[in-house]
């Protein structure tokens, strides 16, 4: 029996299993190394993941894919994995090469995430050869959530939409500017405020600004990543939730560029149970 996890800072995909038939998901609180301590990493696990396991205990390997799982700092996730689950072999690897492995398998392709943040990379079937840092969402993260939701309120406070689309946003999210610059500047996660605020660009995605705006930042992130890959010879693949979501527009504006769009998962762990269970 295995465990495959997919992490990110929010929450944590656990499925255990021994086949694709024989195998559930459970979930438990995020973990991320680089915001969390071993202990605190050990304490999850024990408290929350344990106590849904019920008499299983033993596992032969843990893959575990995460946000924050650097080479530097994945070794605090496998100490605590190791804590709980002493007899297992456990690998610990990013988000981005679970991304690859859900999204492209044993093949060569391009793999991105496009959800809170963004991320892509080259991969060439067993490990990532090549990748675009993504920056935050300050620098980078184009295509992400929380770009969408910063060019949302910027169009939206600098009068570059219609001002009845203005007043309705402002009023169903109750924001005024002076909030959005206190969420954005001074109280902590910025980029998950941002991120909540799409769902009024899915809503809205008909009015033709909104429209443009969604096709501009689908067209940055495909030319300030993905276009440094050699995009030609491979199929682009997405997974998260801004991509399940627009995948529309993220098509319409890879097409735009003469992208080949591939899979689209709206999480990784649907990929992530074939390429382990495949045998």
């Amino acid at each position: 029996m295995i465990i495959i996890a997919d992490s990110g800072s929010t929450k944590t995909d656990w499925c255990i299993g021994n086949t694709k038939t024989d195998c559930r998901v459970v979930q438990t609180s995020g973990i991320n190394p680089f915001y969390q301590s071993t202990g605190e990493i050990s304490q999850i696990i024990a408290q929350t993941l344990v106590p849904q396991l019920g008499d299983t205990t033993e596992f032969t390997n843990i893959y575990f894919y995460g946000a924050g799982c650097t080479p530097e700092k994945a070794s605090a996730v496998k100490e605590a994995l190791l804590q709980s689950f002493p007899q297992s072999t456990a690998l610990v690897e990013s988000d981005l090469l679970g991304a690859a492995h859900a999204l492209c398998g044993h093949r060569e392709g391009i793999a991105c995430i496009l959800g809170t943040g963004s991320n892509s990379c080259a991969y060439d079937g067993v490990k990532i050869t090549s990748q675009v840092s993504p920056l935050g969402f300050i620098l980078g993260d184009e295509g992400s959530g929380a770009v969408l939701g910063k060019r949302l309120v910027g169009d939206c406070l600098k009068h570059q939409l219609p001002s009845a689309l203005c007043q309705e946003f402002l009023k169903e999210y109750g924001l005024t500017p002076a909030l959005i610059l206190d969420k954005v500047y001074r109280q902590p996660l910025p980029n998950r405020f941002l991120a909540s605020l799409t769902p009024f660009l899915s809503a809205h995605r008909h009015v033709p600004e909104i429209h443009t705006l969604l096709l501009s930042c689908f067209t940055d992130f495909f030319c300030r990543n993905v276009m440094h890959y050699d995009y030609g010879q491979c199929p682009v693949h997405f997974t998260g939730s801004i991509a399940w979501y627009f995948q529309k527009e993220v098509k319409e504006a890879a097409q735009a560029l003469g992208i080949q769009t591939g899979n689209i998962l709206k999480s990784p762990m649907e990929g992530l149970i074939d390429y382990h269970f495949e045998i």
